[in-house]
């Protein structure tokens, strides 16, 4: 089968095409043809040499799919350990889903790692309630925009961050109520005041680094901030009294190593919570630019560029 493979860490120029044997499915896996491939940080990390591939994982990098079942011809997309990026992958049923009505394979192919991350982080790990407000820092990346649309599509008032007027605009028409612009505003001072001096419930956080205090200023009494990724850097100070005297809750969590037993806990509650609101048109797939297969470096050199808003797809 066809592939792209990372042939030595390094830059996107290390991402090669190949010819691979085509894998072979497990007990309670299905072999599935890929259509389109998701492309995400991770992949990014990954080829850098900077994110371990899990024990048993396909160093094929690539973490969401969308295909048919070979045998069945069942349309589905999926969250994946690794092997996206190739004609045929190999998928733990329980983290497959189907295809929403009305997506086209390109569209269902930017839904799983971001859907199954927010999902896991926002609701499950961080609580967000109806009724309660969220920040979403990089509210134009491929997290962004998917957190945007499905905490207001759930009901929650979201406010967001990026860095430029033109993203933006992009996190208002998804749904945010606010986006700041980090690079001319505030968004510590903008926060406060668009909360009446409150601050927002849960802050999803994929910076880390120096916004972390200015991010617990930000937070509510009882707040809850999770981290999904540090692109500042893992290290920060901490006000441990504020963490304390105000009761913040701080957490975050890598989704990759984790069994197919909790993967498959989230998929189920995404099919039941939002893939009505997908179908529905009350969330909508984002995509940016879409490129083939061969051209993997092309799409890793776009993403590093931070220039796109929304989601980087691979068709096969």
């Amino acid at each position: 089968m066809r592939a792209v493979e990372i042939t030595k860490p390094g830059g996107a120029e290390v991402l090669k095409p190949a010819d691979r044997p085509k894998p072979a499915p497990k007990d309670g896996e299905i072999l599935v043809k890929v259509a389109a491939a998701g492309v995400n940080r991770p992949d990014i990390l990954q080829r850098m040499g900077n994110y371990p591939v899990p024990p048993g994982a396909s160093d094929i990098p690539g973490l969401e799919i969308a295909g048919e079942i070979v045998g069945t011809g069942e349309k589905i997309c999926a969250l994946v350990a690794g092997g996206g990026y190739a004609e045929y992958c190999v998928v733990p049923q329980a983290q497959a889903l189907p295809v929403p009505r009305g997506l086209t394979m390109v569209q269902a192919a930017s839904l799983p790692e971001t859907f199954f991350t927010v999902w896991s982080n926002v609701y499950d790990r961080a609580r967000l309630a109806p009724g309660e407000t969220l920040l979403v820092q990089g509210g134009s990346s491929g997290i962004g925009v998917t957190a945007i649309q499905m905490a207001r599509a759930m009901g929650n008032r979201v406010f967001a961050t990026a860095g430029s007027d033109e993203k933006c605009a992009a996190c208002v028409r998804l749904g945010a109520e606010r986006a700041i612009n980090y690079r001319t505003q505030d968004f510590e001072k903008e926060i406060l005041a668009a909360t009446g001096g409150k601050g927002v419930n849960v802050i999803l956080d994929m910076v880390g680094g120096d916004y972390v205090p200015r991010e617990l200023k930000c937070l509510a009494d009882d707040g809850r901030l999770v981290f999904i990724a540090y692109l500042r850097g893992p290290k920060t100070e901490l006000n441990i009294d504020a963490v304390m005297r105000r009761r913040l809750t701080i957490t975050g969590s890598t989704l990759r190593p984790r069994p197919v037993e909790f993967k498959g806990a989230i998929a189920r509650n995404l099919r039941e919570k939002i893939w009505p609101l997908i179908e529905a048109g009350k969330i909508k797939p984002e995509i940016y630019k879409t490129f083939p297969l061969e051209q993997a470096a092309e799409a890793h050199r776009l993403m590093e560029s931070s220039q796109h808003i929304g989601k980087i797809i691979l068709t096969v």
